[in-house]
């Protein structure tokens, strides 16, 4: 166990590897466009006609369209901003399904899938959750046998947030086709970073954070809903449209985007899409992919390390997880932070099933999350830290 006592003053520069809960730093032209909205026409869009809120509502639909064309997305009003991914979730899971439908899903998920689905258990609607692999993986003809006349809608997370484990959804959405069965995605790992074709990949619901791999602000997110599905909305308010009417349009997005929205945030995200546009998704995630290997090697080396998950840069998102013997994770983590300066997170990752199936519910896992702005020689120095607390040489 560490104690504040062995605690020694840490590098000068953090090196940041907690991309998975919310990437950092950002591109500087997000920083750039949150800043202009405030500054420059921070009005409030589709609410007035005057220049300032029509250029926020362009600003908004501007992002709208970039999104289209990282997901190939025809219709820009298809897409719904939330506040996170578990918005997102909520309103798919909740919106699409009703007393006595039936839900799949699987034991990786994030609990803002798992919660939704348990709490409608009170409402009468049934769920299956399939168990993965220790190593995440899910059996594909499992999920095909696990479908019941009842079933109304399969849910997979696209890649862990606790293994990294890429799921196979482009098998998944065409089984989900094959029955007439609704499909949703998560991307809160994903998305910026791996290919996402709603068309190739049978996609109708598609839930995306702003603040991780499409490196925008936080509280942004969106849905994707294919059309001609229709899902209840979660709220009511003002629209900005159809003022007349004491009923909230069914017209979209407006059905689904009550009050004002995070105007400075939608453009910081669309700012963060146009530079993965720019950079190419493709050289953003062969840097990941690098770095991910790189580290997964150098950590092979280490005895006392044990690495969860596929050990595969190629069938993993940049999530690595950890544990060192039986020490504590959150004990690893602190010293990591406090003597070397470096950020991670440890415990459970509001993943509590993924951590049963890969066997770490006790103990939880040390999670390194490696995003486009790190470096090689955060990777070095993150595995000498390593090194150093096996050693208990800081």
């Amino acid at each position: 166990m560490f104690h504040v006592k062995q605690l020694k003053k840490g590098c000068d520069k953090m090196i940041y590897l907690d991309n998975a809960a919310t990437s950092f730093p950002k591109p500087e032209e997000v920083y750039k466009a949150v800043d202009e909205c405030f500054r420059v026409f921070g009005a409030n869009p589709g609410r007035s006609g005057h220049k300032l809120a029509l250029q926020a509502g362009r600003a908004i639909f501007n992002t709208r369209e970039v999104i289209c064309e990282l997901f190939n997305i025809d219709n820009p009003m298809q897409i719904i901003f939330t506040s996170n991914a578990t918005d997102s979730l909520n309103l798919a899971i909740k919106g699409i399904l009703k007393k006595g439908d039936h839900v799949i899903t699987s034991s990786m998920e994030h609990n803002s899938v798992l919660r939704p689905i348990k709490t409608l258990e009170e409402k009468g609607i049934e769920n299956t959750i399939i168990k993965c692999d220790e190593n995440g993986f899910i059996d594909v003809t499992e999920v095909e046998k696990s479908i019941r006349n009842n079933t109304r809608l399969i849910v997979m997370t696209h890649a862990s947030n606790v293994t990294g484990t890429i799921m196979p959804i482009e098998e998944v959405g065409k089984i989900a086709k094959k029955y007439g069965v609704f499909f949703l995605v998560d991307a809160a790992q994903t998305a910026g970073v791996y290919d996402i074709d709603v068309k190739k990949m049978n996609i109708d619901l598609l839930a995306f954070p702003g603040h991780k791999g499409l490196m925008g602000p936080q509280g942004t997110g969106g849905l994707y809903i294919r059309e001609g599905l229709n899902l209840k909305q979660m709220k009511e308010g003002g629209t900005g449209s159809k003022s007349e009417s004491l009923l909230q349009p069914e017209i979209i997005p407006d059905k689904f985007e009550s009050g004002t929205p995070n105007t400075p945030g939608i453009v910081g995200l669309g700012a963060g899409i146009k530079f993965i546009l720019d950079k190419g998704i493709e050289n953003i995630r062969k840097h990941e992919e690098e770095l991910t290997d790189y580290m997964l090697k150098k950590l092979a080396e280490i005895k006392k390390v044990k690495v969860y998950g596929p050990q595969d840069a190629k069938k993993q998102a940049s999530v690595i997880s950890l544990n060192i013997g039986d020490l504590d994770s959150s004990e690893v983590s602190y010293a990591l932070d406090q003597v070397f300066n470096i950020a991670v997170r440890s415990g459970l990752h509001c993943a509590p099933l993924a951590h049963k199936t890969i066997g770490t519910f006790e103990q939880g896992t040390v999670r390194f999350s490696i995003g486009y702005f790190n470096t090689k020689e955060d990777i070095d120095k993150a595995v000498e830290a390593i090194r150093k607390i096996c050693k208990k040489t800081y």
